[in-house]
């Protein structure tokens, strides 16, 4: 054993004491693919040790059996440090219950494992007696990591965690400190969007700053045919393998038929990025409109679209201006100030680090006081040539007062405050303008950061009759903005520029014969 490297040795040990724990081989010896070799050999490389290594692939190609060959090396093998604690989290109990559940019977079915780790299945635990380490399978549910102190972690399918942030993941991450080589997993089909957690990691670990992060990532082009045996193969390392053909090409057959279940296949088969709630505006198209706008809208006709919120979300208001047959967009978001942390851990989004790079404004307090974002908008009007602002007459009395308050007269009010109603009806029209301008690319939002959440967020619902609105595709979603740039727009469509004054109906000289 004295020539063998660590990562040689830590394969031989799972494939001498692992077992199948269930398929068409369960209870034989678990024999490593090639390219799960290749993995253990780049977690425990002697000369580039890692610090934390990202697994991006395909539903069913055994990511939960190897996190449990794994944290079992951690646990009672040669990985494993004396008293150190190993963990693995997921979103939901039943996610977390399912790797504890593979790396008991793995136990059962060892004599010498069985013999060296007590299985807790109540509290999904495995505890080794002789090394006195512990393994936990934790859930954001109901508890978090703070206090622990982390040697070893797998974190199970990260893609589901919708935004860039998850306190279970921070707080294990921030647990790891007190060891000198603590290691940490993440393994998961690819999340939906690039503002998400894991897409960040990835991204970020690519750019290859912190030499001690690694991916080993197996997912198809997004530009690939979907359907076809070689893509699929690009992000299943295991089909043909044990990951039956016959019923992954059933997988694709149907979602082929069926183009409301692409997105689904598309992410969990092929490991694309792709949100299975089928946003209003895919990622591609939203991207293809990020030209930046023009810096100063002074000088030209400006269209805003207003929502307004409650007393502790995001309030959003959204500028247009038409030139070319191209639209600008300029976006402006606040939240209250003294509830920014909390708010941003409730949606999972950087709300204070895009307040850091100007992005989004604060109010003072611990709400969205109307008085400021009414001083704000005085502040435009005097400046700008706002048209028309379309609003949602949501806590439009109650802001109505204010605009007073900052000057706004009620002519002003009357003439430049026009009410768009939410519903299906009203906005479907709006919707189809909106279609127009992102499929031929007439948007130019910049990729302000808060108004792609927006973007991101938003769902398509439709009634009986085929008449479209936008909703958010979950509880914590903000559409604020996406809402607000709908009706800036629907108001630049309606209020066109005036024809000439000068016509043959109101200048009676045109009316003359050339030859008179």
């Amino acid at each position: 054993m004295g020539d063998v490297s660590r990562a040689q040795r830590n394969i031989q040990w799972i494939e001498k004491f692992c077992r199948v724990p269930e398929g068409k081989d369960i209870g034989k010896p678990v024999k490593l693919r090639l390219w799960q070799r290749r993995i253990v050999r780049g977690i425990y490389d002697e000369e580039d040790l890692s610090r934390s290594v990202i697994i991006p692939l395909g539903r069913k190609n055994g990511k939960t059996t190897l996190a449990a060959c794994l944290t079992l090396l951690h646990t009672a093998g040669p990985e494993a440090i004396p008293n150190s604690q190993i963990y693995s989290t997921a979103q939901s109990k039943d996610q977390a219950a399912l790797l504890y559940e593979l790396c008991a019977k793995m136990v059962r079915m060892s004599a010498i494992l069985y013999e060296n780790i007590l299985l807790r299945d109540t509290m999904k635990e495995l505890f080794c007696p002789g090394l006195n380490t512990t393994y936990d399978a934790l859930s954001a549910e109901p508890r978090t990591a703070f206090g622990r102190s982390t040697a070893f972690v797998i974190h199970d399918e990260l893609g589901q965690v919708r935004g860039p942030r998850y306190p279970l993941y921070d707080s294990i991450e921030t647990s790891m400190g007190a060891h000198i080589q603590p290691i940490s997993i993440v393994i998961s089909t690819q999340a939906a969007t690039d503002a998400d957690l894991l897409s960040l990691l990835i991204d970020d670990a690519k750019r290859g700053i912190d030499k001690t992060i690694k991916v080993y990532e197996w997912t198809a082009p997004l530009d690939d045919p979907p359907f076809a045996i070689k893509t699929i193969k690009k992000a299943n390392p295991a089909f043909g393998d044990f990951l039956s053909k016959k019923e992954v090409m059933r997988t694709a057959m149907k979602a082929k038929r069926n183009p409301a279940d692409e997105a689904s296949y598309r992410n969990l088969i092929l490991n694309q990025r792709v949100n299975v709630h089928q946003p209003y505006v895919t990622h591609e198209l939203w991207k293809g409109n990020g030209r930046k706008p023009m810096k100063d809208f002074a000088g030209k006709r400006v269209f805003a679209g207003l929502d307004l919120s409650e007393s502790r979300d995001l309030t959003a208001l959204v500028l247009v201006v038409e030139e070319k047959d191209e639209f600008h967009v300029d976006a402006r978001f606040w939240l209250p100030a003294n509830a920014l942390a909390d708010r941003a851990m409730h949606d999972r989004q950087p709300y204070d680090l895009w307040h850091q790079q100007g992005y989004l404004m604060t109010c003072p307090g611990n709400t969205v006081d109307y008085a400021y974002v009414a001083d704000y908008m005085r502040q435009l009007f005097d400046r700008l040539d706002i048209v028309k602002v379309g609003f949602d007459r949501y806590n439009w009395k109650h802001f109505k007062r204010w605009l007073e308050y900052a000057g706004f007269s009620e002519k002003e009010i009357e003439d430049h405050f026009e009410e768009v109603s939410q519903n299906y009806a009203a906005m479907s029209p709006s919707l189809r303008d909106m279609d127009e301008i992102l499929y031929n690319h007439k948007m130019r939002h910049g990729n302000h950061p808060v108004l792609g959440m927006c973007a991101m967020n938003s769902v398509i619902q439709e009634d009986p009759q085929g008449n479209r609105k936008l909703t958010k595709m979950s509880q914590t979603a903000r559409i604020d903005g996406m809402v607000a740039l709908v009706m800036a727009t629907a108001m630049a469509g309606t209020y066109k520029a005036e024809p000439p004054k000068t016509s043959i109906y109101s200048n009676p000289n045109l009316w003359e014969s050339p030859n008179a």
